[in-house]
């Protein structure tokens, strides 16, 4: 079962799959964000694509572990995908997903710009590998 992890941003989308036994997850693509409607037909194509059946997206919880606007914003926007594509979502909490793909990359030895091309996506790595290394445990996360 292949699942599709999403780190949802306000002018980006980063987005992962796992390979097809769902242990692994691999970097996809990072969506450019323009209109809803563009943005939900690119995401249904990949899930066609990759005959995804499940959508984890990154909860941006505050550090406290309470939602925030941010985070509501993310529900509100799993909760078009879900009913647009009629997969089953869920969220993960994403609390320093980013920060971690960022260290990743600065150890890589990436430079600022192509940083920023690639963040996203491996946030979306970090929020589906975790998703997945929880599901291999035999417990949830958020």
């Amino acid at each position: 079962m292949r699942i599709m992890g999403l780190d949802v941003g306000e002018k980006r989308i980063g987005i992962a799959i796992s390979d097809p036994m769902g242990w692994t997850a691999q970097g996809h693509s990072v969506l450019q964000r323009t209109e809803p409607e563009a943005d939900l037909n690119k995401i249904q194509q990949i899930c066609r694509d990759y005959e995804v059946e499940k959508i984890v997206v990154g909860l941006p919880r505050n550090m406290d572990g309470s939602i925030g606007a941010k985070a509501l914003e993310v529900q509100e926007f799993g909760t078009v995908v879900k009913n647009r594509l009629a997969i089953a979502v869920e969220y993960w909490d994403e609390r320093l997903s980013t920060r971690s793909a960022e260290r990743i990359l600065i150890a890589a030895d990436l430079s600022r710009r192509r940083r920023k091309q690639v963040i996203d996506k491996m946030a979306a790595v970090n929020i589906l590998q975790a998703y997945l290394d929880r599901l291999a445990a035999g417990s949830n996360g958020v």
